[in-house]
């Protein structure tokens, strides 16, 4: 059993916080859920706000230790409001210094470019960011799931469970 970290704000797509929350938790791990404060935040569930979820834990006061791995769930507002919080970018610079898999889908390998985790790796996501993440000098690539030394990418909700199996796979 491995104990997952999701890092999510106000704005996240609600699917890609939830299928892998409920996927993970039905496969036996233990998932946490840290936010910008310890609470409720609102997903946004394609063209309105959707479902809340609790974060059980603040952002600020996570490391790497005790997880094993950290998924970032996309939507355009949340990953808009994380790349713009020094300590959501230093949790993910610190899991990927601590080797541990980071898995971003849809427009969170935004989160990825500011953590400096982009240059010389093979990655996928939101159409609309390709230029993003190729500017940062990724080789981008239209897959349903790319993983690259300990960062796995998939492009949006469709990709969910390739997503979930890949992360799955990491961990075990």
């Amino acid at each position: 059993m491995a104990n997952i970290l999701i890092m999510a704000s106000d704005g996240f797509e609600q699917s890609e916080l939830f299928v892998p929350l409920e996927q993970l938790k039905s496969a036996g791990h233990e998932v946490h859920i840290a936010a910008p404060k310890v609470g409720p935040i609102k997903a946004w569930d394609k063209d309105d706000w959707g479902k809340t979820v609790e974060a059980d834990l603040a952002i600020a006061d996570q490391t790497p230790e005790g997880f094993d791995a950290l998924v970032l769930p996309g939507g355009v507002i949340n990953p808009d409001t994380l790349r713009v919080d020094e300590k959501a970018v230093g949790l993910i610079k610190a899991f990927a210094e601590a080797g541990k898999p980071v898995a971003a889908i849809c427009h969170a390998p935004w989160l990825l470019v500011e953590a400096g985790l982009v240059k010389g790796r093979k990655m996928t996501s939101f159409t609309s960011i390709r230029s993003d993440i190729r500017n940062a000098g990724a080789e981008v690539v239209d897959q349903s799931v790319v993983e690259d030394r300990g960062v796995i990418t998939s492009r949006n909700p469709d990709d969910l469970d390739d997503f979930v199996k890949a992360i799955v796979k990491a961990v075990s």
